[in-house]
């Protein structure tokens, strides 16, 4: 029996119902990653409920909010009011909608090892700037170090840190630092900047070894444009780089991604891009490219994974099914992270 509001899903479809007993609204629409829009939702007047229905995309699970008009014109966009399950991340939180072959990784139930926190200034002078680093240590000593993009984003809504804790104590990964970067200038720094791929190569890392007293390099992760900075840094400094962990990246190409050209940063991200494609770089290192099957950086990501691969690069490319979202990164973490953790660490 079909629930008489909220959202679920079906083989074929997704199904959306939002109770409207007054008729106050005067249309509804789904915000979300399918495309192409959705012509809105229906009223139906016997149940007293806006319901849309749509063919089921290639997803096992779908970020969503509610974009309202009221009749008197005010619009708003807010979270399901009948689905009580929420998503964080982005601008805000979102609904979640979980089929029925969604199924949670299994690490968020495991025991986390001991270790500690601590904060570590960075000074930037190529950027005139700084940062302050959020490390992870175990209490088991090592000397491996994994660095991420949008630290603290993907500690909180990708779970990395928990990850991190959890794989080490089920012994599924050898120890490791793991070091959050915040975005600081985001769109700048992380838009193939050359001052920051300096600042990143030649302060920040070398800081960070000296902190933990490692010489080896890192193994770096990256999601969206944290994902493209780590590529564009690895390629011009690659000394500091053992593997490289980018998700959904913003590898964009007029081809695909001429949606994107109103962002500032476009033509130095697509001259990138562009010269990456056309000439061998490295040294390779292993590297693990993920994307979603439902995002509009898969086409790009394809490319870009079929590029490195041609370059020498070890690449494995993974399609999950879902979209541009921290949870979709998070559920990508194991096995796929874990695998380039354990090539690059056990020899």
């Amino acid at each position: 029996m079909e629930p008489a509001a909220g959202a679920w899903c079906t083989a074929a479809e997704l199904c959306f119902r939002l109770r409207d007993q007054d008729r106050r609204l005067a249309s509804v629409r789904l915000s979300s990653a399918l495309k192409p829009a959705d012509p809105g939702f229906a009223y139906e007047p016997a149940g007293r409920v806006w319901e849309l229905r749509v063919p089921r995309p290639d997803v096992r699970r779908l970020e969503y909010r509610l974009e309202l008009v009221h009749r008197d014109g005010r619009t708003e966009t807010v979270c399901d009011p009948d689905n009580p399950r929420r998503a964080g991340g982005g601008p805000g939180e979102s609904s979640e909608l979980r089929c029925d072959d969604y199924r949670e990784p299994d690490w968020l139930h495991l025991p986390a090892a001991p270790g500690s926190w601590r904060d570590v200034y960075l000074p930037l002078p190529a950027l005139r700037g700084e940062m302050v680093a959020r490390i992870w240590s175990p209490d088991a000593p090592t000397g491996n170090v994994l660095v991420a993009h949008d630290g603290p984003d993907y500690h909180r809504h990708g779970g990395l840190g928990r990850y991190t804790a959890a794989m080490i104590g089920a012994d599924r990964v050898p120890p490791y630092h793991l070091v959050l970067l915040p975005p600081g200038e985001r769109y700048e720094w992380y838009s193939a900047s050359p001052a920051y791929a300096r600042a990143l190569a030649i302060d920040v890392l070398p800081k960070l070894a000296a902190e933990l007293g490692t010489d080896r390099p890192v193994v770096a992760a990256g999601a969206s444009l944290g994902a493209l900075a780590m590529l564009h840094a690895q390629r011009r400094h690659p000394d500091g780089f053992a593997g490289l962990f980018l998700q959904s990246g913003s590898f964009f190409l007029p081809r695909y991604d001429r949606q994107e050209s109103g962002f500032r940063r476009y033509l130095r991200i697509v001259r990138f891009t562009g010269r990456v494609h056309r000439r061998d770089g490295g040294p390779a290192v292993p590297a693990v490219v993920t994307c979603g099957t439902v995002e509009e950086n898969l086409a790009n990501n394809r490319e870009m994974a079929a590029t490195l691969r041609r370059h020498g690069y070890p690449v494995t490319m993974v399609e999950n099914r879902d979209a541009h979202n921290w949870v979709g990164w998070r559920d990508t973490l194991d096995p796929n992270l874990t695998s380039l953790l354990r090539r690059v660490w056990i020899r």
